[in-house]
């Protein structure tokens, strides 16, 4: 693909919707390291996904869809066997009586693969170009179908224990599917629970957790000590708590899973992360933040010191934020030092620490160390105490470009929060660049996505006036968006996951009343006085758009 690299280049840079600068950085760096140029463009947030799509269709003189707009028919997909669209990147859409329309991340090898299609569909084929992301998630579909066949396999084997001299299930395999099921739907942890007659399965599927396993009290036994095993935990402690990882290779990507087990009433409950750099390499337009918020993100990165913040609950994607940064930032030309805990993949390029209590290796003693490894941007996973803080903003002072987060419900609130680690309202006003803040709501799945309408009474129990105003204009009716439910989203109308944000920039204002020790409530009005968007009207925006719906803002924003 290096002539059609070459010429993708030339396509973008003619253009000019990359800065050419930026634009051979990227193409340099993938001949470098032998790895796509359009992921490069990618991940370094040069392009989005769409534009990128778009562009590269143009250039091979096809159509271009966009898989995750359309609705896939079941019955269609399982024209082209799984193995040999995962072989040939090829998918089917569409068809009529006269056509059959297929999508490829490849189409100028599309001659065999078209006339394989046109023998089995026994009609014309027509080719568009899709994106590799766009496929990656489109070739779900065959494994959501499969949902009922991984149930009947695993409770076939549960049935089978005890028959016809079987003594035991095949636990090895039960464990390996339940990882490889989980992945394969995007689920961030498995949940194990014991109960009184067995355990049930969990999986935490776009932040909610979803049953979809029952296990009997024998197999739930042997699958905890399979993972205790397999995690080089003691198989034989079964009375406290064990912290254990494992890492194991699926669709050639190294996935590491974070293992906990804890004893509780009814044996011991197990919860496994699975740390999917998949699911983290995404750019911060793919994270569903605004232009005007992206800009003031951008810029607050571009200064060679300073902090950047980004702050909310537990699980609500700030990791991924800096991630998403870090990866605009990481250039040759800079050193970028990382303290984490956990390490939730590497970037390359990145000096990564890992946090280890055992050997004293806590944020602040590594945020000590990496200060003496000549960094110019530093990441601090988590800023939890004083002495962290207190190192952070001295570090942000004296010409570094510090990025961390914090556990606070907006963006004005952590401000006063670092007050309260004993740091001195000046310096809290003179280092902090921007504070981010966010939360995650599930995004419509498009594949059974319906519009209807709701009473702007009904709206104004929970949104301003001014706000519903500003984004449905009526003042009686307002045009929303749903799922119905189809077995691409497991029936609950929700596929994916979005991000609402607001960004405060500290404007001379606002430093003034860091400084005067006001409380967030005033920082916040100020912030929107000076045109703050707040998580609430972001997430209404993308409500009006159709990416969510109003239940999901109002659950992300009042947890």
């Amino acid at each position: 693909m290096e002539p059609f690299a070459q010429a993708l280049f030339a396509a973008i840079e003619e253009l000019g919707i990359i800065e050419k600068k930026k634009l051979t950085a990227a193409f340099e760096e993938s001949k470098k390291n032998n790895t796509s140029f359009q992921e490069r463009l990618i991940t370094n947030d040069l392009i989005s996904d769409l534009d990128l799509g778009k562009t590269v269709a143009e250039l091979l003189n096809v159509s271009f869809i966009e898989l995750s707009t359309i609705k896939i028919p079941s019955d269609l997909i399982y024209l082209i066997p799984e193995s040999y669209a995962r072989a040939h990147r090829v998918i089917a859409f569409e068809e009529d009586d006269r056509q059959i329309k297929i999508a490829m991340v490849n189409p100028t090898a599309s001659s065999q693969v078209k006339q394989f299609i046109e023998q089995k569909a026994q009609k014309k084929a027509s080719v568009f170009y899709t994106s590799e992301r766009d496929f990656e998630k489109a070739l779900k579909i065959y494994k959501q179908n499969l949902q009922r066949s991984y149930d009947e396999m695993l409770k076939e084997q549960v049935k089978n224990i005890g028959k016809d001299g079987i003594s035991e299930a095949p636990i090895e395999r039960i464990v390996d599917i339940l990882i490889e099921y989980a992945y394969d739907n995007g689920a961030s942890d498995i949940h194990i629970e014991p109960e009184k007659d067995g355990s049930i399965v969990r999986f935490r599927i776009d932040g909610i957790l979803q049953e979809v396993l029952h296990f009997t009290p024998e197999i739930d036994q042997q699958v905890i000590a399979r993972i205790k095993f397999l995690s080089k935990l003691r198989t034989d402690e079964h009375l406290s708590a064990q912290d254990g990882k494992i890492q194991t290779k699926i669709e050639n990507e190294d996935l590491d899973i974070r293992i906990s087990i804890v004893p509780i009433v009814h044996g011991e409950k197990c919860v496994m992360r699975l740390l999917s750099a998949r699911y983290r390499q995404f750019g911060l337009a793919d994270l569903g933040m605004r232009d005007t918020d992206l800009k003031k993100v951008m810029n607050a990165s571009s200064k060679p010191y300073g902090m950047i913040l980004s702050t909310g609950p537990t699980g609500c994607g700030k990791t991924t934020t800096m991630y998403a940064i870090l990866k605009i930032l990481n250039t040759k030309e800079r050193n970028i030092a990382t303290i984490e805990d956990p390490i939730e993949y590497e970037i390359t390029g990145l000096n990564q620490i890992q946090v280890n209590p055992k050997t004293n290796l806590t944020f602040a003693e590594g945020l000590r160390s990496i200060l003496r490894q000549d960094p110019n941007i530093i990441y601090v996973g988590e800023i939890r105490d004083d002495e962290t803080a207190d190192i952070a903003v001295n570090s942000a002072m004296t010409g570094h470009l510090v990025l961390s987060t914090l556990h606070t419900n907006d963006a004005a609130t952590a401000l006063p929060r670092l007050l309260d680690m004993n740091i001195e309202p000046f310096l809290v006003a003179s280092t902090v660049n921007i504070v981010i803040a966010q939360r995650l709501v599930r995004k419509i799945c498009e594949r059974c996505k319906v519009s209807q309408t709701e009473k702007i009474i009904d709206l104004e129990k929970h949104f301003d006036k001014k706000l519903l105003q500003k984004y449905f204009k009526s003042s009686k009716e307002a045009r929303i968006y749903i799922g119905k439910g189809c077995p691409v989203c497991r029936s609950t109308g929700y596929s994916g996951r979005v991000g609402i944000f607001e960004i405060l920039l500290l404007s001379e204002e606002i430093k003034d009343l860091i400084v005067a020790k006001n409380d967030s409530q005033k920082i916040m009005q100020q912030a929107v006085l000076e045109g703050m968007t707040t998580m609430m009207e972001d997430g209404l925006f993308k409500v009006q758009e159709g990416l969510t719906t109003i239940e999901e803002v109002l659950r992300a924003t009042r947890e």
